[in-house]
Formats: structure tokens, C-alpha cells, sequence
């Protein structure tokens, strides 16, 4: 039901589209963005469901069948749509025939005997499209960066077959001559910290890299338990992030800044570790704002922007921030703040930018904006909650001013700003700010 209705929402968008004067190549755009809003998907994702269900429904009925009745599950109907994507439309309604998946044809393969069945069927009718197909495929090679459980990351590339085995091959046999050397780590600990130095260079991997660690003054300098966040990578362990900034005597303070010594866990390496002071509003977790009169953003506010949106701030997308986007247009009289700025990966960039589709700020309990499709369905995004401050937009108990209530008050915001002000030679601190 949903692939036959993203098909029909499909053709109404580009009839209306056609219909306004949009160029024929421009037809559809902003279509699977809007499908993946109201399914909840990121639009990355919402385009490949799209895809899925034009597939479904106008060139392989058998499989749509198959889905239908439950003889296969979405994963599997989008793994015969996928090794079919190279043949033409009537090449793929033949192998959609072949297979015929409805009349349990597929009834118990797998995952594996599913994509080997498709890729015959697919070969067997136009070897030239799949040999082609695999030629093309050199060009989609890229190296990716998740975030994993426990403060690590996947490193994945995708790379030709020759390249992989040869990259695998070598880390493997510089593994096997250190084990046989008398390394005590494990096989697959030493081929990752090759990997990391013949890439970096350097032992343990650091040179001269940039960090956005950012965390309450409490888990820094107290032993606060409120978990920092890691741009790129979400929310990481206090006592892990403390390990990361450990605290050196010799401080310059001179500048709002100061610089330590850590030492890294794995290689006794110094780091030099740079606290830039963000000031948060009390309650709220708000990001003091900082304007500018440019068109665009200037690097203080960039790094603002990127530090308090973290992600995309397009709704279930969570994609590295590529573009910052005035939410008004600056054509349209949109100021350069940070109250008008917005994180966007470029995809959602673009796709706010067709007709139909704008955004306004909102107010709320953080930075919050309101999407408009063209449609008319209307989405909120609100930045993510700054360590130290709850889901709700109240600070938990604890991590606000040393673990006191906050001052509810102009006369005690100032003697709390005056306080840290003393403490802490060269900084400033606007009044009813807390250090984040």
C-alpha cells in the first residue's frame, strides 16, 4: 500500500509541477523528501524507497505480488529490484517473469541465493548492461566514517575488488610477521593500528586534528558524570572525555582560551588540547548569539552553528552538516545570525531550496525551525540539548552553576558571573550565562 501510494503521490507532484512550469528536467524534485517526512526516514532514504516502489509497481508486478501476500519481506523484494536496476524497463519485467516470486518460486532462498538468481537472470538477458554495470561501479568508491557503540568508529571503503584484497593482503602479512615477532596483540588489533599509522603517518593516528569535544565545565573540572557529545559522533562517556582533555598546570588563559598537555591512552603521545568557553542560557541550554551583517557566515559563527546542530537539522536526517543555510533567505531580508543560521547536509540544502519548500524560525525551548513542504504539511526541528541540559530544556540537578539551583534573578546572574569571572583570569561571561 505504501509503494502504490508514493507512485500515485509521485505523478500528482509532477502533474502539478508540469502544470506550474517547472522544466522537465526539474519534474520530481522534492518529491522523495516529502515521502521521507511522512514516513519519519531521512531523505536519503526516502528517495530509495521511492525508487523501490516505481520499480514495484510499474515493472515488476510478480515481486510487488510476492510482497503483497508476505511470500517475501521489503528487504528482499529491494534486493531483486536492486540487481535489476541495470536492464531496461522490458528486461526487468521479463526477469521479474522468470523469477516470479509470487507463485513461491523464491519460497525459502536467502538473502545470497535471492542476489545470485536476480544477477543470472539479469546476465542471461543483457550481459552487456551488468558487465557495464560493474565498470561504472569503479566510480562509487569512497571511504565513510560511523559512529560505533562504546567510543568507536567504522572506517569502511568501498573500493575495487583488486584494491581491497591488495589493501587486505598487506595489513594481513605485516600482522602475521609481528605476531610471529612476538607482538602480544592480537591479529586484528595490529592490522587496525597499521592501517591508522601508514595512513596518518604518525603513531596513534594524531596529526594536528580538530576535536569539538564539547561538555560541561562540572564533567570537566569536578568529575560530573553528564556525558559530552562528539560532532560527527554523538554522545560519548564523561570519564572518557575527561581522559581526552586531561589538564596540564601550565595554562594560557590570556585569550579565553587555554592549552594543556594530555597524554594519549595507547602511545604516551602529548596532545595539544585547546577549551573554547561556549556560554549557555541558563534553563534552556540556548547558545548565546553572536550577529553579522555579511551575507555569509563568518568562522566564529560557523563553528557556533556546527556546535549546536551537531547534524542536519532537516527532521530524521542525520547527516554530516555540509552547508549553513540562512532558514529566511538572505535575498529575502534574512539576517546572517545565529537565531536565522541553520545546519543542512547538501541534499536537504537543495531540496529546501525548490519550489514550494521554505522554513521559518520558531521559538522554543532551544534553536528551533519550521519546515514547509509544498504540500503543506509543516515539520519542527530543534537542536539537539547541549550536555547539561535535559530533553525538556531544564538543566538537570547538578551540572548549572556548581550544582546549585540556577539564579532567578538579575542581581544573582551577576554575582554568579562575577564569581566565575574571578575565577578564571582572562575570561568574560555575559550575565545569566553558564559555562558549557
Amino acid at each position: 500500500m505504501q509503494a502504490r501510494s508514493s507512485v500515485a503521490f509521485d505523478v500528482q507532484q509532477r502533474r502539478a509541477q508540469a502544470e506550474s512550469g517547472l522544466p522537465a528536467d526539474e519534474l520530481g524534485k522534492g518529491v522523495a523528501a516529502e515521502i521521507a517526512l511522512a514516513r519519519r526516514e531521512s531523505p536519503a532514504r526516502g528517495g530509495r524507497l521511492l525508487g523501490l516502489a516505481k520499480a514495484l509497481v510499474t515493472e515488476m508486478p510478480h515481486t510487488l505480488t510476492a510482497l503483497r501476500t508476505g511470500q517475501i519481506n521489503e528487504w528482499r523484494a529491494t534486493l531483486l529490484v536492486k540487481e535489476t536496476a541495470c536492464l531496461s524497463a522490458a528486461d526487468r519485467c521479463a526477469v521479474d517473469e522468470e523469477l516470479a516470486a509470487d507463485i513461491g518460486t523464491l519460497a525459502g532462498a536467502g538473502d545470497r541465493a535471492i542476489i545470485a538468481a536476480a544477477r543470472t537472470a539479469a546476465y542471461r538477458l543483457d550481459p552487456h548492461s551488468v558487465v557495464n554495470r560493474a565498470r561504472r561501479a569503479v566510480a562509487d568508491r569512497h571511504v565513510s566514517l560511523r559512529p560505533a557503540p562504546d567510543t568507536m568508529t567504522y572506517l569502511t571503503a568501498l573500493l575495487p575488488v583488486t584494491a581491497g584484497v591488495a589493501v587486505h593482503t598487506a595489513l594481513t602479512r605485516q600482522a602475521d610477521a609481528q605476531r610471529s615477532a612476538g607482538d602480544s596483540r592480537s591479529r586484528g588489533q595490529i592490522m587496525a593500528d597499521d592501517l591508522v599509522e601508514r595512513i596518518t603517518g604518525t603513531a596513534g593516528g594524531i596529526a594536528g586534528i580538530e576535536m569539538q569535544l564539547i561538555m560541561t565545565d562540572c564533567t570537566l573540572f569536578q568529575g560530573d558524570s553528564e556525558p559530552a557529545r562528539l560532532p560527527g559522533h554523538g554522545v560519548v562517556p564523561a570519564g572518557w572525555a575527561r581522559e581526552i582533555c586531561v589538564q596540564d598546570q601550565d595554562q594560557d588563559q590570556g585569550q579565553g582560551m587555554s592549552q594543556a598537555q594530555g597524554l594519549s591512552h595507547d602511545r604516551d603521545r602529548p596532545l595539544n588540547v585547546w577549551l573554547r568557553r561556549l556560554y549557555t542560557a541558563p534553563c534552556t541550554g540556548e547558545l548565546l548569539a553572536m550577529d553579522s551583517r555579511a551575507r555569509l557566515f563568518p568562522a566564529g559563527l560557523l563553528r557556533f552553528i556546527q556546535a549546536r546542530d551537531g547534524t542536519c537539522r532537516m527532521p530524521y536526517c542525520d547527516a554530516p552538516i555540509r552547508h549553513h543555510d540562512h532558514i529566511v533567505a538572505w535575498q529575502h531580508g534574512g539576517p546572517t545570525s545565529l537565531g536565522n543560521g541553520s545546519g543542512l547536509c547538501e541534499s536537504c540544502n537543495h531540496t529546501k531550496e525548490s519550489p514550494g519548500w521554505h522554513a521559518e524560525p520558531r521559538p522554543g525551548p532551544r534553536h528551533t525551525l519550521e519546515i514547509h513542504t509544498p504540500t503543506g504539511h509543516s515539520y519542527q526541528s530543534t537542536a539537539p540539548p547541549l550536555p547539561g541540559t535535559a530533553l525538556g530544556g531544564t538543566s538537570p540537578p547538578g551540572t548549572a552553576f556548581g550544582g546549585t539551583s540556577p539564579p532567578t534573578n538579575r542581581r544573582q546572574l551577576l554575582h554568579r558571573a562575577k564569581i566565575l569571572k574571578r575565577s578564571r583570569p582572562g575570561g568574560s561571561l555575559a550575565a545569566g550565562g553558564q559555562a558549557a
